[in-house]
């Protein structure tokens, strides 16, 4: 028997093509192999080869998905392979989820052999871990050494034809399946012993592990909306000018609070996005199109709100921990409720920004005001639990588009921000995506 043919797929950056500045390349096939595929070639050489690498860009995937995945599975079926690896992903919230997208895709509609690769708080595990095999990584390409040989072993394993065991025994992330399995000892034996070392105090593990539901309740709606206190929050990284408070690109230890009452509109005269990941050319020359300052003030002023609260509150949702995103929201609502603000609008932009933001708005909803949360990858805020969803524009200018003149920009951005203001006016039972 010959060796199985694999089809690997890439974004941009590890494709060798660039950075965010190319998250918009194109679905194609790689002309040549990019070194992370030739590393894996001569781990798995034995058994498999490399038929071919299909490459597309982060931003585009995303942005254009239905499009994007046909023309990815066209040539992914092109190479006729008995099985696809996508990534490893690490910590890279898009790349994670065009991962997850592309194995499923591949199993439902091919009918072969996938899976990915990711760390454990990229969205895509969460989205993903149920339908497809996904095998953990460290948080970044600086564990590539050791994700790579996890890779190729659980890809030979599927070249030989060999039976995946539990997570456990082959490493990858629990799935919730159920098997039947023999064991010497019967189980009431087993819950005794269990119960044992439990009243001992010392380390058991239970058979069957129980579900975490982390879900919020929407909050009723906003009964006037125009005598409402709106305040904004973003996991998009807008700041004033500088970044005075140093709040990191990637994985924020902190937030900031910064008072706009004087503002307008914002402007990079004055604000800026200290968020890395993205091309920030967009967010820095026309910081609203993440923090909607503009279009507020304009329905403040026209009575459309009551008003809006002098203070926002911002961090960097990349590769920010759901621990400290959690943190984050649950002080700053306090300060939200003796203030008397009455609903939030919250705005994300690319993967993990919109997990940390949607984190957020789970402890902003947990602690009794309505929020809305404005975002581009609508999945990962429905996975994550937001209940009240504005689909935006683009991940780099969730609300804007730089190809518009300046007037009917903030007209886009107007419609937006309106459409977040009647979803905070609507009662919601669950969560619900506010589409047009």
């Amino acid at each position: 028997m010959g060796k199985v043919k694999v089809v690997h797929y890439l974004n941009q950056f590890f494709a060798g093509i660039g950075g965010e500045e190319k998250a918009d390349t194109l679905p194609h096939i790689a002309e040549s192999q990019p070194p992370i595929s030739q590393q894996l070639q001569k781990l798995i050489e034995e058994d498999a080869e490399i038929a071919g690498v299909v490459v597309c860009g982060d931003s585009y995937f995303n942005e254009n998905l239905e499009e994007a995945k046909t023309k990815v599975l066209e040539m992914i079926k092109s190479f006729n392979p008995d099985i696809l690896i996508a990534g490893p992903a690490f910590n890279a919230g898009r790349y994670g989820m065009a991962c997850g997208t592309v194995v499923k895709m591949v199993q439902d509609e091919l009918g072969i052999k996938a899976f990915s690769a990711m760390y454990e708080e990229n969205p895509g595990v969460d989205v993903f871990k149920k339908e497809v095999y996904i095998i953990p990584t460290a948080d970044s390409a600086a564990g590539m050494r050791k994700a790579l040989p996890a890779v190729a072993k659980f890809a030979t394993k599927l070249a030989k034809g060999e039976e995946i065991l539990s997570p456990q025994e082959d490493g990858y992330f629990a799935r919730g399946v159920r098997v039947n399995a023999f064991v010497d000892e019967r189980g009431s034996m087993r819950a005794v012993n269990m119960l044992v070392k439990k009243l001992k105090g010392e380390e058991f593990e239970t058979e069957y592990p129980m579900p975490v539901f982390d879900r919020v309740a929407p909050n009723p709606a906003v009964k006037d909306i125009t005598k409402a206190k709106i305040a904004l929050v973003t996991s998009g990284g807008i700041v004033p000018k500088h970044n005075p408070d140093h709040i990191e690109s990637s994985s924020a230890s902190k937030y900031g609070r910064y008072d706009i009452s004087s503002f307008d509109k914002l402007s990079e005269a004055d604000h800026e996005t200290a968020h890395g990941g993205y091309d920030p050319t967009y967010a820095n020359n026309e910081p609203d199109r993440v923090l909607p300052v503009d279009v507020l003030r304009d329905l403040e002023k026209e009575g459309k709100i009551g008003e809006l609260f002098k203070y926002f509150y911002t961090t960097v949702g990349n590769g920010t921990s759901v621990a400290n995103s959690k943190q984050f929201a649950q002080e700053f609502s306090k300060e939200l409720l003796e203030n008397k603000v009455d609903a939030v609008i919250l705005t994300s932009t690319w993967g993990t920004c919109t997990r940390c933001g949607a984190t957020m708005v789970k402890e902003i909803e947990r602690a009794g005001i309505p929020v809305a949360h404005m975002c581009t990858v609508v999945p990962i805020s429905l996975t994550v639990g937001a209940n009240r969803i504005i689909p935006t524009i683009a991940i780099p200018h969730p609300l804007g588009n730089p190809a518009l003149d300046a007037a009917e920009e903030k007209q886009l951005r107007r419609k937006l921000v309106e459409k977040a203001l009647k979803a905070l006016e609507t009662e919601v039972e669950d969560q619900t995506v506010f589409e047009d």
